[in-house]
């Protein structure tokens, strides 16, 4: 499915040492719900020559910000890639690295949080029968860790090409034939797939989830709504092909949606222009109708809060941005809870927690 190409206007990523000086500007909240158990997802490490670092012990600070964090997933960011080999292996130099930090935590040395308990790498499933070889190695690479793979769609704009590098993005690439015989492979090693995509791509997602129903795909960011560039012209035609989007994709019963990635800028909230960093409260009142609407349509047990620091760290705080999520799910049962916190991701990953 052909996507439009829009322009990415307006986007403004701070620094790290402007991005420590905001961050350092947040109103004090007290953590709400402390004992809820959380697996956190969705996360990256990584050494960015624009936002600065975020390793094991930055990612610590966050985790340990008061809420109960018992694990953590490391999803694809392009870090950490091998400097020498064949370019299809390079990829796995991520894995290697996600892996020696789960290591690192499994120690008990760096606390009681298992960071990096499961691994989303990347392999170029473009190369069809060919891919073989990288997938064999990441799994090797990761040892029992390793879950799948991501392998963003084009994304009309340059946008991820730009922030993180090294995934080539592909126009129509989730129907592409040699992708699908990489993902196929992929799929036979009981790994499963995990998409990077926009709101009027979920389409193409829908079509991959009816070509492999047997295979698990999670989709990230609640499905990537985009009010930023020109779309913020029209946010109701936003909202209306979102909202529809979502409630078909969700009729696939093998779609995953990660609930979280509005904070980054071009969800359009504008979290990241105030003067101070926002509120758990003031970003629950925004997302509210976006999240509810990913719950409603996949059901908590298919759904499963992500914090994608340090991505949406432009925007807010850890503490925050686990308390929105937690005063969005306040209305819902207590077993609905446990499985948009903590269960769904321990199913999905199959964490054994």
């Amino acid at each position: 499915m052909a996507t439009a190409q829009p322009e990415w206007r307006g986007l403004h990523y701070r620094t790290a040492p402007e991005l420590a000086s905001w961050l350092a500007l947040a109103q004090p909240e007290a953590v709400i719900d402390p004992a809820r158990r959380i697996i956190d997802p969705h996360h990256h490490l990584w050494m960015s020559g624009h936002t600065g670092r975020y390793l094991l012990d930055d990612l610590l600070e966050d985790t340990n910000s008061g809420h109960d964090i018992r694990a953590t997933v490391y999803l694809q960011a392009s870090a950490m890639y091998r400097k020498d080999g064949p370019p299809h292996l390079k990829p796995v130099g991520e894995t290697e690295f996600a892996n020696g930090v789960a290591a690192m935590s499994a120690s008990g040395n760096f606390g009681d949080t298992r960071v990096c308990a499961a691994i989303i790498g990347y392999a170029d499933l473009r190369l069809g029968r060919g891919a073989a070889e990288a997938i064999v190695a990441h799994i090797r690479a990761g040892g029992d860790r390793l879950r799948g793979f991501r392998q963003p769609i084009d994304n009309g704009g340059g946008i991820i090409a730009q922030k993180r590098g090294g995934t080539p993005n592909v126009p129509d690439l989730y129907g592409d034939p040699d992708f699908r015989a990489g993902l196929a492979i992929a799929q036979s090693h009981g790994l499963h797939f995990e998409t990077w995509q926009f709101h009027f791509q979920l389409p193409d997602i829908l079509d991959l989830a009816r070509a492999f129903p047997d295979l698990t795909i999670v989709v990230g960011h609640c499905g990537g709504p985009v009010r930023a560039a020109h779309w913020a012209e029209n946010l109701d035609e936003v909202w209306r092909v979102w909202h529809a989007n979502i409630i078909a994709l969700a009729r696939a019963p093998n779609v995953i949606m990660k609930v979280g990635g509005l904070a980054m800028p071009y969800a359009g909230f504008n979290f990241h222009a105030r003067e101070r960093p926002p509120t758990g409260a003031e970003m629950a009142a925004e997302w509210r109708p976006w999240v509810e609407h990913c719950v409603q349509s996949f059901g908590p047990e298919r759904c499963m809060f992500e914090s994608n620091f340090p991505v949406d760290r432009q925007s807010c705080t850890y503490r925050a941005l686990w308390n929105a999520f937690k005063l969005l799910a306040a209305d819902y049962s207590e077993a609905e809870r446990e499985a948009m916190f903590y269960g769904t991701a321990n199913r999905v990953y199959r964490l054994s927690l």
